[in-house]
């Protein structure tokens, strides 16, 4: 395979190289939004990033002189992605405002495109409740095309609204954006899942592809969650990938017996910094050695057995025995947490196992609870201080001996 830094200068070459990272995190590049000081650059550069996204990665790069359009593919059923200010009710009225948006011309009053958008899920069989969570769903999937640059407030504001309905705004709409948002072929799919599985499909190059996609997207690539001929293929190219995926983007890989953890020295890749300065971040680094040791009978119930060991490598644990873990970590180090983090223990868990899911290192399973990765082997923790609990008060200090008096040699007086 080409490698297309060849034949450039070293300056050449490190900025297409910073050029593939911004793209990377922002695959809607604008000249007016972030990172957009950089799409001169990458309009320089246009040709070579073209084939380089193409040949490493089958994603397809569009490139105008006032925005950048990285088509990824879907990365099908996977619970770490999303847009977090979106609910699955924000994202079905995202759907529905983009399929509104594509009717109403260049500017809307926004009163007008809020009754288009429920007409929209009205046509979809979509029902509207036109309550609180409703609005605010609209709202935030109203906000986040604010965000893309989608849609500008002309005048006004796009803002929750009360009982009388939202309060008017003019909507001016960026047509040439708003046809580059979707990148699923909504022509051939005949429903929502088949679209989900469409758009997930992989590159000409199959195995090495749909590889390659992974290492460069998630934190965590564990072998046994490849199929067979995707797990081959890494094993037999994991150093070549290691050297690939540096040069071109500028990631480290750790390779293991069960998978490859891939880092950003800067961070700037990096959805999620773990660990992590936060409560919920900093307890689930110490949670790990816990959850990867094994399991003490004293955390179960009489009636259950602890879970056996899998041959994947993955620790099976209870959602039961991550919240006794997490209650212990609260309950030693009282002074460390924040106290709106650890005063509802159950939200306190919840968090600590999202998190764990989005770094890759525990999945949901139907059947034995959460697996945690092997890969948590790379994290070995020491607190900085000694449980508050088990700390043994300090001894009270003896009063001391008067070495004078006043009155010392009275009777030689």
């Amino acid at each position: 395979m080409k490698d297309v830094l060849d034949g450039l200068s070293d300056i050449d070459a490190a900025n297409v190289v910073r050029c593939a990272r911004v793209l990377l995190r922002r695959p809607l590049l604008r000249a007016d939004g972030p990172d957009g000081d950089l799409l001169p650059l990458v309009y320089r550069h246009r040709t070579t990033l073209q084939d380089m996204f193409a040949g490493l990665l089958a994603y397809r790069l569009v490139v105008e002189r006032r925005f950048a359009r990285l088509y990824k593919p879907g990365p099908g059923v996977d619970p770490t992605r999303g847009e977090p200010t979106l609910s699955p009710r924000g994202y079905t009225y995202f759907a529905l405002t983009i399929a509104a948006l594509t009717g109403v011309g260049r500017q809307v009053l926004l009163s007008r495109l809020v009754t288009d958008v429920r007409a929209a899920a009205v046509e979809a069989g979509v029902a509207v409740t036109d309550d609180l969570p409703d609005r605010r769903a609209l709202t935030a999937a109203l906000r986040h095309l604010l965000a893309l640059g989608v849609i500008t407030e002309t005048e006004g504001t796009v803002a929750p609204w009360g009982t009388e309905g939202p309060a008017e705004a003019l909507i001016t709409i960026d047509t040439d954006l708003l046809g580059q948002l979707l990148s699923g072929p909504l022509l051939e799919a005949s429903g929502p899942d088949h679209l989900v599985e469409l758009a997930a499909r992989p590159g000409p190059r199959g195995a090495e592809h749909a590889v390659r996609r992974k290492l460069v997207e998630n934190p965590v690539v564990l072998q046994s969650d490849l199929p067979g001929e995707q797990m081959e293929w890494l094993r037999r190219n994991q150093r070549r990938e290691s050297s690939l995926l540096e040069r071109n983007f500028g990631l480290i890989t750790e390779t293991r017996l069960e998978g490859v953890a891939v880092t950003d020295p800067e961070d700037y890749l990096t959805d999620v910094l773990f660990p992590g300065s936060g409560t919920v971040a900093r307890i689930a680094l110490l949670a790990l050695p816990e959850l990867i040791a094994d399991p003490d009978p004293e955390l179960f119930e009489d009636d259950v057995e602890p879970p056996e060991p899998r041959p994947d490598g993955r620790h099976p644990v209870t959602y039961g025995q991550v919240r006794v873990i997490c209650a212990q970590l609260v309950e030693d180090y009282p002074a460390a947490w924040s106290r709106q983090a650890t005063e509802d223990l159950d939200r306190l868990t919840n968090d600590v196992l999202d998190l764990l899911v989005r770094m890759g290192l525990a999945v949901d399973d139907p059947v034995d609870g959460w697996l945690v990765a092997p890969t948590a082997h790379r994290w070995l923790p020491q607190p900085d201080d000694s449980p508050a609990r088990s700390a043994a008060p300090p001894a009270m200090a003896e009063p001391e001996e008067p070495g004078w008096s006043l009155f010392d040699g009275e009777g030689e007086l």
